[in-house]
Parts: structure tokens; sequence; C-alpha cells
């Protein structure tokens, strides 16, 4: 074989064995993911050097800058870094005093450091919520002052990190507004700002109120909606079965405001308020007597009547007068009432449910679908009615209908099976394997069987075993045997053609470079020796060629 396809093929064999190592290595080689989100380049010098001496391997991204290491080993080492304290970014609470703060601080130097602790507790209760990945929060206290026109009330701003695709709801960022005016003295909570990561403000302001309404006012509706859904299908599910009753709710809510005061009078009740009752009884005496008082005014009675019979005819002969006076005062029935209505009121609900088909046998004993029954649908028709409150007065509706369910044909499991990690990772590592197999079997092989010795043929054994000396001798023996005698010379003739054949044969066979010069130099040889017995010999091949 030439040297240079020599070099060629051992080049093929040393680099399908690098690829195939390659491929090995890349397939067994665990998947690495980051350690950290966001680390500071001081910081993560110190936490690749902890890496190294846990023995844990790690690599940077060249592009963020990020610590990965095996994706297995993230839970362990997270744990392990934290007992030293590492990451330092998280938020630094009141550990913060316990510092040696040295000799000569300033009073302005630990109202700061204070200021700092509480901002970083404030920030790990912040973070204390589930949507919350981390959060910051400044607060910015203005100095007092003895004037209390010149005093401005303290504020703060709060930066939250959602975790992926979470967001805040409106409860939760007034608890975080709360939470932040509680723990600062004179802190009111509308001087207390909320924004997210990407910027977005997260409380509102006076002005923002009739927006905010508005966006109450449409999870107010999906909540009472949601909860009719709920009380429908937790009643149906046991009676039609899982996933085969759907339920839609539309409510008309009124979220108007109303205050109004009423005051009305009904004159068929009364009752009395007050009474006032006078008598007056007069007794009049002599119309003589009168006139301007004095001495001839009061006279006695003339004389010559009897005292008890006078007495009786002068009381007889009297005037008298009686008078009686009464004041009464009734109260009419009146009621006020200030009424403030609360919104959230239903004006109206919609209300619509479907029921799959029910599964049966026919008479041949095949599986079909039917629809359910007028009674089975008017019994479901009552129980959602009771469910949802059905007023007919209040202009509701309601609608219950049964219809065949369309079969879904997509399976979560399948979907899921293909998505998770561990399947991935399986996937890689048999591709590699199986890669590298190829490598070997289609590249490495091949060229090993071009490079390894061929075995030498029969001929070539047969001729190791004999010799050329022996062909040679047998060739010679038989030219000289004509000589000893004409008997038994066929014979001898048949027998040293049929030596001198395979002689010929066993030269000209398949042999190496080298070889074969030296066989050729034997025939020319034996050629000249004996020409005779070759031309004996060639002619016998051409006669088995034409037979």
């Amino acid at each position: 074989m030439p040297v240079g396809r020599q070099i060629a093929l051992i080049g093929m064999v040393a680099g399908g064995i690098v690829a195939a190592a390659a491929i090995l290595v890349w397939a067994l080689k665990p998947t690495y993911a980051p350690l950290f989100g966001q680390v500071d380049e001081a910081e993560a010098a110190e936490i690749m050097q902890a890496l190294t001496q846990m023995g844990v391997p790690y690599k940077v991204d060249n592009l963020s800058g990020r610590i990965e290491i095996p994706k297995q080993r993230i839970a362990e080492t997270r744990l392990l870094l934290a007992g030293q304290g590492l990451p330092k970014t998280a938020d630094i609470g009141f550990e913060l005093l316990q510092e040696d703060s040295g000799f000569g601080t300033s009073r302005l130097i630990e109202g700061a450091r204070y200021q700092r602790a509480l901002e970083g507790e404030l920030g790990r209760s912040v973070a204390a919520l589930e949507p919350v990945e981390s959060a910051r929060v400044h607060i910015a206290q203005a100095e007092r002052s003895v004037f209390v026109r010149e005093r401005t009330p303290p504020s703060a701003s709060v930066v939250v990190r959602l975790k992926g695709n979470r967001s805040l709801t409106d409860a939760q960022v007034a608890a975080i507004v709360h939470l932040v005016s509680s723990s600062v003295p004179e802190l009111l909570p509308e001087r207390v700002t909320v924004v997210d990561q990407t910027g977005r403000l997260m409380t509102t302001k006076d002005d923002d109120q009739g927006n905010k309404l508005t966006l109450d006012n449409l999870d107010y509706t999906r909540r009472v909606e949601t909860g009719f859904v709920e009380r429908v299908q937790s009643l149906l599910t046991p009676i039609v079965g899982r996933d085969r009753v759907r339920v839609q709710v539309a409510a008309d809510v009124d979220f108007s405001r109303v205050e109004r005061t009423q005051e009305s009078y009904d004159p068929d009740r009364t009752a009395i308020r007050s009474e006032q009752t006078s008598e007056e009884e007069r007794i009049g005496a002599d119309p003589a007597i009168g006139g301007i008082p004095g001495a001839l005014t009061n006279q006695p009675p003339q004389g010559g009547v009897a005292g008890g019979q006078a007495a009786a005819e002068a009381a007889a002969t009297v005037p008298s007068s009686r008078s009686q006076q009464a004041t009464r005062n009734y109260e009419v029935d009146r009621t006020i009432a200030h009424v403030q209505e609360t919104p959230g009121g239903l004006r109206r609900m919609s209300t619509a449910v479907v029921i799959d088909y029910q599964d049966q046998v026919n008479d041949q004993g095949e599986p079909v679908r039917v629809p359910r029954s007028e009674d089975e649908m008017d019994k479901i028709r009552a129980l959602v009615r009771e469910a949802v409150g059905f007023n007919e007065a209040r202009g509701d509706s309601l609608n219950v209908s049964s219809v065949s369910f369309v079969p879904d044909t997509l399976d979560d499991e399948i979907v899921q099976f293909w998505t998770q990690p561990w399947f991935l990772e399986l996937v890689k590592i048999v591709g590699g394997f199986l890669t590298a197999l190829l490598v070997l079997l289609m590249v490495v092989k091949p060229a090993l069987s071009q490079l390894a010795p061929r075995p030498e043929p029969e001929s070539q054994e047969a001729l190791e075993g004999g010799g050329i000396g022996d062909g040679t001798r047998a060739l010679t023996d038989e030219s000289g045997g004509g000589e000893e005698g004409e008997e038994g010379e066929e014979g001898e003739e048949q027998l040293a053609l049929t030596q001198g054949t395979s002689s010929v044969a066993a030269l000209l066979g398949p042999k190496g470079h080298d070889q074969q010069q030296l066989d050729l130099d034997a025939v020319r040889q034996m050629i000249k020796d004996d020409p005779k017995l070759v031309v004996q010999v060639i002619k016998t091949w051409l006669n088995e060629d034409g037979n």
C-alpha cells in the first residue's frame, strides 16, 4: 500500500476515535444552569473562590457574565453558599447595627445606619410575599424643625422584582403600602409609592380613583360570575359527570351610589301631643254693691229683717257663672329616613348551561350517544334556578341545553412527557452514544480493516511447503528421466507436467511486490532451463480454458 494512503487511513482512524470520544464527552457532560440571577462582579469573584474550595465545577457565561454550575447541584450549592453569607447583595437588616462602628462615629452616621437597617428589614418583609422575588425600600425622612409650618412629612418608595410572569393584586399592593407606612413614624399611606421592575406604577393617586374604580368594578363582576358558575358546576358534576357540563353566567351589576332622605306623614295615625284644661266658676254679689270703695259703700244690712230669712233670700237672689276651657295638641305620624345604597346590587343575570349527551348501548351492543330526556332536563333547570337565585321579576334569564361535546384529542400527559427535563437529558445521552457508534462503525472500522495485514492464499502455503527448489528439482528430474529409458516415459512425463503446472501457478499467484519480482525471475530461469516443459504447461492451460 502506498505511504500516502496509509497516512490517510491512520488519520481517519485517529479522527474517528477523537470524534467519538468528543461526542461521548458531550453526551455525558452535565447540563449547566445559572446559579444566581444577577451578582456584582466583586461578589462573583468571592462566589467563584468558594465554588473552587467546595469542588463544584462551574463556568462563566461570556455574554451575561453569569456563573453556571451543574443543574442537579444548584439547590445544594445555594444552601452551602448561604451558610457562608453569599451572596451579600441581599438586604441587610438590623444585624448592621451589631458591627463595630469605630471610635468617634457621629450621630449622622448612626442615623444613616439605622435607616439603612430599617430599609433592609422592610425589603425582607416585602420579599416574603409569594409573587415577589426581591424588594428594595427607600425612606426619605426630612429633618425635624421646631416650626410647625416647615415640617415635611416622610415618604417612601418600594421597588419590587416579581417572579416570572407573576403580578401583584390590588390587595397585595395595599398590603405593601400599609406595611411600610406602619413601620415608619408619621408616614402616611398616601406618601408610599410602589413600582415593579418594569417601571410600572402600582399605586394610584386621588386623581386616578375613577380608573381604579372601573377596574375594581370589573374584578367584582368577574368574582360574582365565578361564584355562580362554581355553584352550578359543583351541583351538577355529581349528576352528569366530570367535564360534562359547561356553565356561563353574565351578571349586570349596579355600581351607582345613591343617597336619599325620605319624610312621610300618615294622616290616619294621630297622637295627642299636649292637653291643657281650665275651669272657672263665679258667684256674683249685690248689684248695689259697687262703685268706689269707701265708708258709704260698705253699709250694714237694713234693719227689721230677720237674719236667717234675709240671708236665704239674699243667697237666692245672688247671680253665679261657670266657664270651662280645654286645649289639646295632636301630632300627625311622620317618618324620616336617610338611605345610602351600597353599589354592587344585581340588576339582571343571565345563565347558560350546556350538558353533554349520555353514553348508552343500542340493541346491537354498539356504544351510542343520545340526548338527555326532557324530564331530566326539567329537574336540572329547577336545580339551576335555585342555585343562582333566579328572579323572574328582576328580568333574569336561564337556558339549559343538552348537546354533544366534541372529544378533546389533546393528551396533556403526553405533552408534559415531551417537555420533561429528564427526557431531554436522556435523548441527549442516547443520541450521543448512537452518533459515536456510527462514527466507529462507518469510519474507524473500515480504516482499520484496510490497515490490517491480509491472510496469505493456499497456493502460497503450498509453495512455502514445497519450495521453489522442489519445483525446480521436479522439472530437472523430469528432464533427466528421458535418458534412462523409454519404459514409463509417458507416466513420468505426465507427473512432471503436473508438478510443473502447480509450480508455475504457485509462482504466478497473488503476492507482494517484492515477492512477485522474485517469482518472475524464477519463471524466467525455468524457461531457460527447460522450455519444453513450460510449453506443455501453457498448452495444458489453454486446453482447460477451451473446455
